[in-house]
């Protein structure tokens, strides 16, 4: 028997409610993953992308997975064995991010902070003069658990008054709040399809400064994600002419995105 869900209004931290234009988009006939009407819709997401994040960063894709693996992306490809990470904690998925420093090889230097607050700018500044070795300063921008805001724009200015690069989880706040990656010096930054941008769960948008390609470029070892090496699904997602296969994209979850992110671009980021 064919499984039909029962009508709901979600009103839970996510998924959020999918409009029926999403739906409708879900609904197009699947094509290959190269034809070249598709290659062209990989495009025009990559542009809406970059407009929803406000940036210019080349490095701007939707993630063929959940926000997790946005968070994962960026820790495997970013941080190397023996390196140490600054990370702010004040909810749950602050204590993801550490597991993600951890299971790297790297060490976490935590700062923490009351669940339900914002990050404090006077601890990461102590943070980050205690830790000269530090490379990297990751927080979260909106924190699901709990609601709260940080400043990430003080953060980040912080990061780079050391040279740190900023790691930026954005899973509740694209779309929904102000959230300015290149205005803030925003390094490497991830969100989740399934919140305020009202598309499917599944899809993770992500974004990387000119910055953060040249460290991933310079690693001294192998990205430990072959399916996450972000130098290899560039060669996919990036070039003239012909595109190189990596994986199969979820196209039609896909056309999702793309739709939405039609619809905020339509709408206004200041709406």
């Amino acid at each position: 028997m064919s499984f039909h869900p029962p009508e709901r209004l979600l009103l839970g931290p996510g998924p959020s409610d999918v409009p029926e234009r999403v739906l409708q988009a879900l609904a197009r006939p699947t094509i290959g993953h190269l034809d070249p009407a598709f290659v062209a819709m990989m495009d025009q997401t990559k542009t809406l992308l970059r407009r929803a994040f406000r940036t210019e960063n080349r490095l701007t894709i939707p993630v063929s997975a959940p926000g997790s693996a946005g968070m994962e992306a960026c820790f495997v490809n970013l941080i190397e064995p023996g390196d140490t990470v600054i990370v702010c904690q004040n909810g749950v998925f602050g204590g993801r991010m550490k597991e993600n420093v951890l299971r790297v090889g790297a060490t976490p230097v935590m700062v923490q902070d009351e669940w339900g607050r914002a990050v404090d700018p006077d601890k990461v500044r102590a943070a980050i003069a205690a830790h000269p070795e530090a490379v990297a300063l990751a927080f979260v921008h909106a924190e699901t658990s709990t609601g709260a805001r940080s400043d990430a724009r003080t953060l980040c200015q912080l990061a780079q008054s050391a040279g740190l690069l900023t790691m930026v989880d954005a899973v509740t706040s694209l779309g929904g709040i102000p959230l300015e990656v290149d205005g803030w010096g925003i390094d490497a930054i991830y969100s989740g399809s399934q919140k305020c941008l009202s598309a499917p769960p599944g899809i993770s948008p992500l974004s990387f400064s000119e910055r953060a390609v040249a460290r991933v470029k310079a690693r001294k070892t192998p990205v430990q994600s072959w399916f996450l090496d972000l130098s290899l699904v560039m060669n996919y997602w990036e070039g003239e002419g012909a595109r190189s296969y990596h994986h199969t994209a979820p196209v039609n979850a896909l056309y999702g995105v793309h739709e939405a992110l039609l619809m905020l671009d339509e709408e206004g980021l200041e709406a």
